[in-house]
């Protein structure tokens, strides 16, 4: 008896819990949709807002039932001291509250309630993260409000545990404290039912991260997901992704996918490798003495776009474009949202399937048969990296050399000054490199820049950046959340692109059989406002500069992404008959999609990989194509292209060659 009236006790303080934690998750989610209300599209209306309150209040019972397991567990069965209940609730307090604060920022760069982002941080240089949330994303002053926000939660939930609980009934016979306790497990297996299945008792009919997204607005459907929420969602994506179970991924159909790819019927091999053989149709242009290939970071390509012209960020790399010597596809995309990711794609040729490629032990025991740098050796080149940071960040030095790059540079040789914790200026990058030329062998030189990234610390002015010119056309721009921040990250797109266009003409000038290829490693980080379009939000440049190229060497506009620029490249400077190995086609033979994880790009439209949301290129909604175009056909075919390439990838991080 005793027991039980312990236990009576403790439930109802624990059901306190979980209505605090309730109420928090539902206030915070309140919050968060009224003050970034800038973020909604314009159309929605309040039943939608509503929708968005109420799914996520249902969806919120998963997150207050699986705090509140830990003091029922603890307290309520266990018998521990009632002041750990307080001290669960206090701790919860200050994760969501943390997590509720930093959800600006992170919403505000990835258009996201915590992502698979999340994953790639914890892997990344976390001094470095810290340094930057800090400096960058105003951690200084939003963790001090989180800390204030947990007190005034502390100072409510221990209110309300204190308060009186109804006491145990009077249970004279023993029948009558069977009943009872019958009673009172049932009812608690059925409200953890209830609350397990976000509102329901069966899943059917329940609230889940995965049904959740019941509105038709982005922003709102985000917000139905409270932070506890999607970080589990992050960790279940992360284990199915791990599994092969990913979005154009059909490990069961491994023989068909590369079929696809090879375009050689009955071919019958039981090893992937025969697969994706390809030979070289035979050089275009004479073979250059260095290929550089150069990886802007946030290299994104909307500020090349006509609309965005005024604010004169892009004029270095569009004044090469229009050169003759120049070819430029805009239907271009990076092979994922990191530098990390766009690098291990390179230097592998495997497109991205949220396999961590730099932390996997087959990548230090074998070069992956479709990597960069074997076929380039063998057609004469050493194959360099440059990097203005460190050469232990993210694994990337031992990475590239595992996969046969022959030397990496890193900050330790440039013999420059820190700009932040992610490395040196730009400016100092290259004029290593530019020193490094003399004498040097033909060498393929892959290039990563770190100045157009967070904390944002540059001197502008000193640059001779026009900072109050740029910030008045930025106000000019629809949906514009903060116009100051944008302009100062936008200054440091200005100098990456000034820099790099000094450093190719430069070594043009002194080494004018060489070529260039300028792309970006990702472009989510920086959007032209708070409603970009697929496009905006998700392309790269793919420019190719230097002797021989001209504006038609391959086809206008050829879609692609990251794994198609060594073979774009091999396709160029190769003899007749050359055997070479990629998933990707090159750009001359383009397979009409480039893709990342999230998004996809054809020659006509722009799309997104795991939602029925397409819309047309800019260049194709203002041309006559435009009655041509149909967009169902677009994303089938688009996802034909995708299955098939993210199998082989996966494929070939997962398992030996031989499948059959």
């Amino acid at each position: 008896m005793k027991f039980l009236k312990r236990f009576f006790d403790g439930i109802q303080r624990d059901l306190r819990i979980f209505l605090f934690i309730l109420v928090l998750l539902e206030i915070y989610r309140a919050v968060f949709i009224f003050t970034m209300f800038d973020y909604m599209d314009p159309n929605t209306d309040n039943a939608q807002i509503f929708s968005a309150l109420w799914t996520g209040l249902r969806l919120s019972l998963k997150t207050a039932g699986a705090v509140t397991l830990f003091p029922f567990v603890f307290c309520s069965i266990a018998g521990l001291t009632p002041r750990l209940r307080l001290a669960i609730g206090i701790f919860a307090s200050l994760i969501f509250s943390t997590l509720f604060m930093a959800r600006y920022p992170y919403y505000k760069e990835f258009h996201s309630t915590y992502g698979m982002e999340v994953l790639q941080g914890l892997n990344d240089d976390i001094v470095s993260i810290i340094v930057t949330v800090f400096q960058e994303y105003g951690m200084f002053w939003r963790f001090p409000v989180a800390l204030i926000l947990t007190v005034m939660c502390i100072a409510v939930l221990s209110r309300l545990l204190m308060i009186k609980t109804f006491p145990l009934p009077e249970l004279p016979t023993l029948k009558k404290k069977i009943l009872f306790t019958t009673g009172l497990v049932a009812g608690i297996v059925l409200f953890g039912i209830f609350a397990r299945f976000g509102g329901s008792l069966t899943y059917t009919y329940g609230v889940n991260w995965e049904n959740a997204a019941l509105t038709s607005d982005e922003f709102l459907n985000e917000c139905i997901l409270d932070d506890g929420q999607a970080l589990y969602r992050v960790r279940t994506m992360a284990k199915l992704m791990q599994a092969g179970e990913i979005s154009g991924v059909d490990k069961e159909n491994i023989a068909v996918c590369a079929e696809f790819i090879s375009q050689r019927k009955f071919l019958n091999a039981d090893n992937l490798a025969m697969y994706l053989e390809r030979t070289a149709q035979g050089h275009k242009i004479n073979t250059p003495r260095h290929i550089f290939i150069i990886m802007g970071e946030n290299f994104m390509q909307w500020p090349m776009l006509g609309k965005y012209e005024d604010l004169h960020l892009a004029d270095g790399i569009k004044s090469l474009i229009a050169e003759p010597n120049c070819y430029y596809s805009r239907n271009f995309m990076p092979n994922g949202d990191f530098t990390s990711v766009a690098l291990t794609g390179m230097v592998t040729g495997i497109p991205d399937v949220n396999i961590r490629v730099n932390y996997q032990e087959r990548t230090y025991q074998q070069i992956y048969t479709c990597a960069m740098a074997p076929p380039l050796k063998e057609l004469g080149y050493k194959v360099d990296f440059w990097y203005g940071g460190a050469p232990s960040w993210d694994n990337i030095a031992k990475m590239s050399l595992a996969q046969g790059f022959d030397n990496f540079y890193g900050f330790s040789e440039l013999n420059a000054p820190k700009q932040t914790t992610w490395g040196a200026k730009d400016e100092y990058l290259f004029r290593a490199i530019k020193e490094h030329l003399d004498g040097e062998p033909p060498t393929v030189h892959l290039i990563m820049t770190t100045t157009n990234h967070p904390p944002y610390n540059l001197d502008l002015k000193a640059e001779g950046f026009d900072f109050d010119a740029t910030l008045a056309e930025v106000q000019k721009l629809p949906n514009i959340d903060d116009a100051k921040t944008l302009t100062k990250e936008l200054g440091h797109y200005w100098y990456m692109d000034k820099v790099v266009t000094k450093f190719v003409r430069e070594v043009s000038a002194n080494y004018p059989d060489s070529i260039f290829v300028i792309t970006g490693d990702h472009a989510v980080r920086t959007d032209p406002g708070t409603h970009p379009t697929i496009f905006e939000h998700q392309s790269v440049p793919f420019v190719l500069y230097g002797a021989g190229i001209t504006q038609n060497i391959l086809p206008p506009d050829a879609p692609g992404d990251h794994i198609s620029i060594v073979p774009t490249l091999i396709e160029l400077i190769a003899p007749q008959g050359f055997i070479y190995y990629s998933i990707a086609p090159p750009l001359s033979q383009s397979n009409g999609v480039g893709f990342n994880r999230d998004a996809f790009v054809t020659q006509n439209v722009a799309g997104r990989i795991d939602a029925d949301v397409v819309e047309l290129l800019p260049h194709v909604a203002s041309s006559d194509l435009l009655n041509n175009v149909n967009l169902a056909d677009e994303r089938n075919a688009a996802s034909t292209v995708v299955t098939a390439m993210r199998t082989v990838g996966w494929w070939l991080l997962t398992n030996d060659l031989k499948f059959r």
